[in-house]
């Protein structure tokens, strides 16, 4: 990077303008509050790209609203452990993987056409690079990994069958059974080849999670983008491309900018939005796209005037919302193989225990970084932030020694994880699909309410859980809102997008069994309770 780009995005970074003080108690005083167009609230990757689709439709007049003291949200990154001139590493906390980048001639990821742009240095992760332990070292069961794969496709196949076809949905668990992959409970190497090939990208257990939107969210990527991974190992960090990206429309110290602005309530009607934040500032929008992560919407940090409606209050908190993390450590030598990405780790009793291993000291990562991490996810991540860094070295120290039994293993020289559940401006990594939940209740999740509208990768129905996910969801919002204030939403045909004006949103959704159908005839006895529950 060139130095005046780097002081330009320095500069970026630290712009903070705050908006007007107004004590908060003071609601009649909204006239005092800062005037806006289009409100952004938060300035990860689906506001910056709302706030770019809205500078592409000539809509320059907006506010970008971020809690912390920087842009690039979920794509986070931080100094850790040195290199030989005691120089520290940039390791990512969030985000980590370009996935699903593009073939030639077809359509490419559009985090890959930013990270082309901007000379982003990643690797391939070559998923099949990966060498299996048990508690006695290591152990050749990736026999396992192709009897997965062989259930994976015809569960893939079924999978589309359901969508297409609208039949009710499994878990993935229950698709996976039926196409012949069945793990005992007591096979804790097929258990370990299941949390590897479900748990390490999808953040939750197949049991927890759709098998239709969870073979589509895959599909989709894999399919409209292409099957490559590519690890970024930049070490400017990974929300480079989100600063670059700002630094198209947001001038230096760009007053539009509002870092360390914490939102504390959103007030939204037909008329507009007032955001008021913890520093008694507030602003006044004629729209507003929230950006919140779904952990955020889930927990409550932030109060809704008036109350959000019944339809969207289920749809927030029927989806979920992961914690994904990753455990870094650095020790004074790579005592593990140098030509293998991943090491896969199968417990004796317990599933997701320290799971997969990932070194990072290679040629094409970190060469001579001695620098490797271990993935754990929900309950294992919970239970290593709750007991903190020692007791949870130990555990991770206790199972290296197991994989490498005759080595002489160190302590690490550096340990690092971040606290993803309890982080204020995120509660949690990335969303998940449970099963039987319908694209229906997920447009509730994604509908408008009144001038008030959502973007994230949560509410992508084709890419939850990933970053270009979040990226599209902010084009369109941006989009949409820039169409409607310019009254292009008359002819959609003429507007060019997908869908243009207000959001459709289902203010009751059906289940597959109507009442009827609640007999004696289908072993259904308990007509009562219906009789006195339906008057």
């Amino acid at each position: 990077m060139h130095l005046h780009q780097f002081s330009f995005l320095a500069a970026l970074a630290g712009a903070i303008q705050p908006v007007v003080a107004v004590p908060h108690s003071s609601r009649a005083q909204e006239g005092q509050c800062k005037k806006t167009t289009v409100a952004i609230l938060g300035g990860g990757i689906a506001g910056i790209s709302a706030a770019q689709a809205l500078h592409n439709a000539s809509v320059h007049d907006f506010a970008i609203l971020e809690y912390r003291d920087t842009i690039g949200g979920r794509a986070w990154h931080v100094p850790f452990g040195e290199d030989k001139d005691g120089k520290p590493y940039t390791i990512e906390m969030g985000a980590n993987w370009v996935q699903g980048l593009g073939n030639p001639g077809g359509p490419q990821n559009p985090i890959w056409t930013l990270a082309q742009k901007y000379h982003l240095k990643t690797h391939y992760s070559n998923y099949d690079n990966i060498s299996t332990y048990n508690e006695h070292g290591y152990k050749d069961y990736s026999h396992l990994l192709e009897e997965y794969d062989n259930a994976y496709d015809i569960a893939n196949m079924r999978a589309g069958e359901i969508l297409s076809q609208n039949l009710q949905d499994q878990s993935a668990q229950s698709g996976m059974a039926l196409a012949g992959w069945n793990p005992k409970k007591h096979d804790m190497e097929a258990q370990a080849v299941d949390w590897w090939k479900w748990d390490f990208e999808d953040n939750f257990t197949p049991l927890e999670s759709s098998l239709v939107f969870g073979c589509a969210g895959d599909n989709l990527t894999s399919n409209t983008f292409s099957d490559h991974d590519n690890f970024v190992t930049d070490q400017r960090g990974f929300n480079i491309l989100i600063k670059e990206m700002a630094s198209t429309f947001l001038k230096k110290n760009d007053p539009r900018l509002h870092l360390n602005t914490q939102v504390e309530e959103i007030e939204y009607s037909k008329d507009g939005v007032t955001i008021h934040n913890s520093d008694g500032s507030c602003v006044s929008a004629a729209y507003a796209i929230c950006t919140f992560s779904l952990g955020v919407l889930q927990n409550d940090a932030v109060k809704f005037t008036p109350k959000l409606p019944d339809w969207k209050q289920e749809a927030i908190q029927k989806f979920t919302m992961g914690t994904y993390t990753k455990i870094f450590m650095q020790f004074n030598e790579t005592f593990w193989p140098t030509d293998t990405q991943y090491f896969l780790y199968a417990d004796p009793t317990t599933r997701g225990w320290y799971p997969v291993f990932q070194s990072l000291s290679m040629p094409e990562f970190l060469p001579d970084s001695n620098i490797m991490f271990v993935t754990v996810t929900n309950e294992f991540s919970w239970r290593a932030e709750r007991q903190g860094d020692e007791k949870t070295k130990a555990e991770i120290m206790d199972v290296l020694r197991k994989m490498w039994p005759d080595k002489n293993i160190p302590e690490p020289t550096s340990f690092l994880f971040p606290r993803w559940s309890t982080e204020p401006w995120a509660y949690g990594s990335y969303s998940n699909w449970p099963p039987s939940t319908t694209l229906e209740m997920h447009e509730n999740l994604r509908a408008n309410n009144d001038r008030l509208w959502y973007a994230g990768e949560a509410t992508s129905p084709t890419y939850f859980g990933f970053l270009h996910g979040a990226w599209f969801e902010g084009q369109d919002a941006g989009r949409n809102i820039a169409a409607i204030m310019q009254n292009r939403c008359v002819n959609a045909k003429e507007s060019k997008l997908r869908e243009c004006g207000p959001r459709r949103h289902y203010e009751t959704l059906k289940g597959t069994s109507p009442l009827a159908d609640y007999t004696a005839v289908n072993g259904w006895t308990a007509n009562s309770f219906y009789d006195s529950n339906t008057d």
